[in-house]
């Protein structure tokens, strides 16, 4: 059985559980204490040794990262539904993974470690500025369409939804983007979808 190595306040471990379910695979979640610093722990850190959730084991296969886990399981278990392998279309999908853990992990993801996990080394205002770029872009863009890419929901989307719609974790205010807003309720109206603290 599949493995999921993680803590219930990580929006990445969040992103890898729900597309588990999206997908209807059984898994075993495996909870990682990172108050009590379980992820530098030696037997954690010889699975994975960057000491981060989420990590993902299904048989001899060891991964981590949250947007490699979601390229593997959209390829081993999701089909083209929810990854295409046409070139282009591939493309798309991949540039919405690098915004997950590029402009919204330095924007909303790094306001709510400060704000909710009181992380001091983060410059507030450098991210609250980076959440309102990424989040005007984001309302601008699904104010043409429904999904990030094409006619479906997608793995861009499950990348990129848990750090956008826990951005009021970051004393982000949301009210302002209604397209975003709708785009977060359709998601959550997706068959298998289960939520989260702060959602």
């Amino acid at each position: 059985m599949i493995q999921l190595y993680g803590h219930e306040l990580s929006g990445n471990s969040y992103k890898v559980r729900l597309f588990l379910e999206l997908l209807g695979l059984d898994y075993e979640w495996v909870k990682v204490d990172l108050m009590q610093g379980a992820h530098k722990a030696p037997d954690f850190l010889a699975l994975n040794p960057f000491g981060q959730v989420p990590l993902l084991v299904d048989g001899d296969i060891v991964l981590a990262d949250a947007q490699a886990i979601l390229v593997y399981l959209a390829r081993q278990y999701g089909g083209d539904a929810w990854l295409p392998t046409e070139a282009l279309p591939l493309a798309q999908v991949v540039r919405w993974l690098s915004t997950a853990a590029g402009e919204v992990r330095q924007g909303p993801e790094a306001a709510r470690l400060y704000h909710l996990f009181k992380m001091g080394d983060i410059n507030i205002e450098r991210s609250h500025h980076k959440a309102a770029h990424i989040l005007t872009s984001l309302d601008q863009h699904l104010s043409r369409q429904a999904w990030l890419e094409f006619d479906r929901p997608t793995i861009a989307d499950v990348a990129v939804f848990p750090y956008v719609a826990l951005a009021r974790d970051g004393n982000l205010d949301l009210d302002a983007y209604p397209h975003l807003l709708a785009w977060i309720e359709r998601i959550k109206q997706l068959p298998g979808f289960i939520s989260m603290a702060g959602l």
